[in-house]
């Protein structure tokens, strides 16, 4: 690492300005360069073994990939005939700009239009204006704004959910499993109220309640960084 040393103030002639008499390696070899006429030369160089010197390293940060294949998003909701589904196109992410668990940013974005209720009646209508209005709003998105580690493998997300363009805060309840080992499995649910959100028609012949479910189960596995640090 190169080292500036600083002496004390001196006068110079040029202009009697008080100027910093400083000495670090390669001095003369950039006092050469100038002299010579390679002025753009010697700045260049400069700049550059300044950087190198004075640059803080970057702390690495734990990168964790979420593979959708083997995990899943389901949702279910209390109905005069069982209503239970699935998305089959979704992505998720988990960004951490510290090693600290806590500093955690989840995000989901779901594609409705791939609501799987196995009914070709019940799929229509969930993606229909009276629903999820897929033509206008064709995803549905998680984004966490707080993450809290309630237990040793528990903890609580807040975050903005938006659904048919509507958003508002919901939490979503974690356990994680496998902690320490760099993989693991994410199981979680999250509540919220349907009317909230616009959606107040049934699908004919079934009473639908307000409340929904929705279960997430994701599997994650560090690709890189350090661990991750939790509460004791």
């Amino acid at each position: 690492m190169m080292t500036l040393e600083l002496q004390p103030w001196r006068k110079v002639e040029a202009g009697n300005a008080a100027q910093p008499a400083i000495n670090w390696p390669g001095k003369k070899v950039m006092e050469f360069m100038i002299r010579s006429g390679k002025i753009a030369v010697a700045a260049a160089t400069f700049v550059a073994v300044l950087g190198l010197a004075v640059a803080p390293a970057r702390a690495q940060n734990p990168v964790y990939k979420i593979v959708p294949v083997s995990s899943s998003i389901k949702f279910n909701v209390k109905a005069s005939v069982a209503l239970v589904g699935s998305f089959d196109k979704w992505e998720a992410t988990l960004t951490f700009p510290s090693p600290d668990v806590e500093s955690g940013v989840l995000d989901v974005e779901i594609q409705a239009a791939s609501v799987n209720t196995g009914s070709g009646m019940k799929d229509g209508k969930l993606k229909g204006k009276d629903f999820f209005n897929v033509t206008q709003n064709p995803t549905i998105t998680f984004h966490s704004t707080k993450i809290v580690q309630t237990g040793p493998t528990t903890f609580e997300v807040d975050g903005d959910f938006t659904i048919r363009g509507v958003t508002k805060p919901e939490k979503l309840v974690l356990t994680l499993t496998g902690k320490g080992t760099g993989s693991g499995e994410i199981k979680g649910s999250m509540a919220f109220d349907r009317k909230d959100y616009g959606m107040n028609s049934n699908i004919p012949f079934i009473k639908i309640a307000d409340h929904v479910e929705v279960d997430v189960d994701l599997k994650a596995t560090r690709t890189s960084g350090p661990p991750l640090v939790y509460k004791q």
